[in-house]
C-alpha cells in the first residue's frame, strides 16, 4: 500500500510528465499499436534506467551528476534516480521517432489527409533503417539542449533543485557529455527496439494510405514538450536561454514545414480555358 501511495503522491507531484506519458501511449498506440508501444516504452525506460544509475556511480554515459534525494518521500524512487525522470526518456524518444520518419517515410499514393499536408505511408526499410537510427538520437540529444538546462534551475520553478552536476558544464551549467549520453540512450535503445519491430507482424498499410495525422500526434508532442520548456525558461527571466532554444529549432522547424508541404508546388494547377 506503501507504493501505491507513493505512487499516487507522484502523479500529483508531477501532473505535467503524465500528461506527457498520456499523449505518449495515446498517440503510440493510435500509429503502431500496443504490441509495439509497450516494447517501445520498456526498452526506452530500461536503457535509460541503467544509464541513469550508471552516470551518478562512474560517470557513464552521462558524465557525472548526482540526484539529491530531495524528493524523497514526496516521488517515486527506483535506487536513487526518481521513477518520473527515468520515465521521460521514453516519450521523448518515441517524439522524436515521429519526428524522424516525417522526413524519411515515402509517400501515400492517395491523400487521405488535408490537401494541404503531405501523405506518407509506412514503410519498414525506412522505419527501422540506420538513418533513422541516427536521426532519431540526433534529435533526441537536441531537445535535451532545452530541457536540461532549464531542469539544472528547477529550484526557480516546480521541478526544485533535484540533481546536480560536480563540475558544471560549458552549456548553461551542462556538461556537453551530458547530451552525448542522451544520444547513447538513443541509439541503444532503438538498436534493440529495431530487431523486435523487424519481427512483428507488419502493420496493417497500403501505399493508398496516410499515416501523417497519425504520425503528427508523435511531432505534437515533441514540440509540446519543446514549448513546456521554453515557456518555464523565459518565465524563470533566462532570456538568453530561451531564445538560444528558439534559434536551435528554426532550422528544424523549417526543414519540417518545407517536408510536409513540398507537394503543393509540385501538385497541378488548374488553367483557364482559352
Amino acid at each position: 500500500m506503501d507504493f501505491f501511495a507513493l505512487f499516487f503522491k507522484t502523479i500529483l507531484f508531477r501532473p505535467y510528465v503524465f500528461l506527457f506519458l498520456a499523449a505518449f501511449l495515446f498517440s503510440a498506440i493510435q500509429l503502431i499499436g500496443w504490441p509495439r508501444t509497450w516494447r517501445f516504452w520498456l526498452i526506452s525506460w530500461a536503457t535509460a534506467f541503467v544509464c541513469e544509475y550508471s552516470s551518478t556511480r562512474n560517470g557513464i554515459p552521462f558524465g557525472w551528476y548526482h540526484y539529491n534525494g530531495s524528493t524523497v518521500g514526496q516521488e517515486l524512487y527506483f535506487s536513487n534516480i526518481p521513477f518520473m525522470d527515468s520515465i521521460s526518456f521514453s516519450f521523448l524518444l518515441y517524439a522524436a521517432y515521429c519526428l524522424t520518419l516525417c522526413f524519411l517515410l515515402p509517400r501515400a499514393e492517395s491523400t487521405g489527409t488535408p490537401s494541404w499536408l503531405l501523405s506518407l505511408r509506412l514503410d519498414r526499410e525506412a522505419q527501422t533503417s540506420w538513418h533513422a537510427l541516427l536521426l532519431t538520437a540526433l534529435f533526441f540529444a537536441f531537445i535535451d539542449m532545452v530541457i536540461d538546462p532549464v531542469a539544472l534551475r528547477g529550484d526557480r520553478w516546480f521541478l526544485g533543485k533535484i540533481y546536480y552536476y560536480p563540475d558544471p558544464g560549458t552549456h548553461f551549467g551542462v556538461p556537453l557529455a551530458n547530451y552525448a549520453g542522451w544520444a547513447v540512450v538513443g541509439l541503444i535503445s532503438l538498436a534493440i527496439y529495431f530487431p523486435l519491430e523487424r519481427r512483428l507482424p507488419p502493420l496493417a498499410s497500403s501505399p493508398s494510405i496516410s499515416i501523417t495525422p497519425k504520425l503528427l500526434l508523435g511531432v505534437g508532442l515533441y514540440y509540446g514538450v519543446l514549448a513546456f520548456n521554453l515557456a518555464l525558461t523565459f518565465w524563470i527571466g533566462e532570456d538568453l536561454l530561451g531564445m538560444t532554444g528558439l534559434l536551435m529549432y528554426v532550422p528544424v522547424t523549417a526543414l519540417l514545414l518545407i517536408r510536409l508541404l513540398s507537394h503543393l508546388s509540385t501538385a497541378p494547377r488548374n488553367t483557364p480555358a482559352q
